[in-house]
C-alpha cells in the first residue's frame, strides 16, 4: 500500500477518512488510546466535524505494538483490513501456569521442569498450522452481551467454543532455562497468550506469557507508526498528511468497480444501478468490491450481484459524499 499523500497541513479535514497506524505503549488500553486520538484529532473543544476515531485489533494493557487507528468513515470498513495476518514478538516463561496466561495474573500451578531447546522447537513445530483455539477468560469477546475480562474481573469463567485460527512460523530469538524470546506469525483472531499457554501444556512443564509486542498487522508494520508522543506534539493536519493512510488509499486491498456518473449517482441515492462488472468478482459478501467514481475516488462498498436483467452493484456500506452527490 502505498498512498499518494497531501502535502498540506492545518486542520484534519472534516471528511477526512483512513487509516494511521500507532505505537502503543505498554500500560495502556486500546480504548484509551482511541479516546487520546480523539481528543487530539478534535482539538480545542471537541470540534464539530472532526472524524470518528475506533481501532483495529485490540491489544491487551500490558502489550505494545502496532494499533491501527481508523477515522472516519473508514470506522465503517473495519472489517475490510481485520483478517491481514499478524506477526508477534513475545518472551514464553516456563514452569508456571496463570488463570490469564501471563504473569499478571494469578498463579495456579508452578513446576521446576524445564524444556530442552529440542523439545521447545520440537513443541512449537507441532503447533504449525490450523489449531483450535479456546479464547481466554481475559479476552475481549462477548458472552451473553458482557466481555469475557468483565466476567474473569468478577471471578466467573464461563464456557467458551474454539476458534479456528493459524499459526504460521515460529523464530527462536533466544532461549534460556527459562524463558525464551520468540516472534510468531498467525492469523488474526490468534490470542498469543494461549499459543504459549498451549505450549507449556504440550512440554509438561507449563508457560505464560511475559512479554509481548505487535510488530505486523497486513498490511502494516511497526516502521510505517507514529509513536503516541508524535500524535499528541504534532499539528493533527500535517501528521495525517504524513503518516494517514487515506480511505481510498486503504481500500486498494478490495477490487474496484469504476461508476459512471448516473450509477455513481444511484449509489448515493442508495439504489442498486446496473453495471458492466469487468474483472471485479460477482457474489462476494458485502464489503467485496469498492465502488468508486471516474476519479478513483471510493464512494461504497458492496457486492455484485447477478440479477435477472444483468448485474446489479448493491451498496453496503455509502461514504457521506457519496450521499451529497446522490442528492445534487
Amino acid at each position: 500500500m502505498s498512498p499518494s499523500r497531501p502535502a498540506a497541513s492545518g486542520p484534519v479535514p472534516p471528511e477526512w477518512s483512513g487509516l494511521l497506524p500507532l505505537d502503543k505503549p505498554r500500560g495502556m488500553t486500546s480504548h484509551d488510546v482511541v479516546e487520546r486520538a480523539r481528543r487530539r484529532l478534535s482539538g480545542p473543544g471537541r470540534r464539530p466535524g472532526a472524524p470518528a476515531v475506533g481501532h483495529l485489533g485490540t491489544l491487551d494493557p500490558n502489550a505494545s505494538g502496532l494499533l491501527v487507528l481508523v477515522l472516519g468513515a473508514a470506522t465503517r470498513c473495519a472489517l475490510v483490513w481485520q483478517g491481514g495476518r499478524k506477526t508477534y514478538a513475545g518472551t514464553a516463561r516456563f514452569g508456571v501456569v496463570t488463570d490469564t496466561q501471563d504473569m499478571d495474573g494469578r498463579v495456579l500451578a508452578r513446576s521446576d521442569a524445564r524444556p530442552s531447546e529440542a523439545q521447545l522447537r520440537a513443541a512449537a513445530e507441532a503447533m504449525i498450522g490450523e489449531l483450535d483455539q479456546v479464547p481466554p477468560m481475559v479476552s475481549a469477546i462477548k458472552h451473553g452481551g458482557e466481555r469475557l475480562h468483565a466476567l474473569a474481573r468478577r471471578g466467573v469463567t464461563v464456557e467458551r467454543e474454539p476458534r479456528r485460527v493459524r499459526v504460521d512460523a515460529w523464530r527462536w530469538v533466544s532461549i534460556t532455562p527459562d524463558e525464551a524470546s520468540f516472534e510468531v506469525d498467525c492469523s488474526g483472531g490468534t490470542y498469543v497468550r494461549t499459543l504459549v499457554h498451549d505450549l507449556g501444556a504440550g512440554l509438561g512443564c507449563g508457560a505464560a506469557l511475559a512479554a509481548l509486542r505487535r510488530t505486523r498487522s497486513e498490511p502494516f508494520t511497526l516502521l510505517q507508526a507514529c509513536t503516541l508522543a508524535t500524535l499528541e506534539a504534532a499539528e493533527p493536519g500535517l501528521l495525517l498528511a504524513q503518516q494517514g493512510v487515506p480511505l481510498d488509499a486503504a481500500l486498494e486491498v478490495l477490487p474496484a468497480l469504476e461508476l459512471d456518473g448516473t450509477a455513481a449517482a444511484a449509489i448515493g441515492h442508495g439504489q442498486t444501478p446496473r453495471v458492466e462488472p469487468g474483472s471485479a468478482p460477482l457474489e462476494g459478501g458485502p464489503r467485496s468490491v469498492v465502488f468508486r467514481d471516474a476519479g478513483g475516488r471510493a464512494l461504497a462498498l458492496g457486492a455484485l450481484r447477478r440479477e435477472g436483467d444483468g448485474v446489479r452493484a448493491r451498496p453496503a456500506v455509502v461514504f457521506p459524499w457519496a450521499v451529497a452527490t446522490g442528492k445534487r
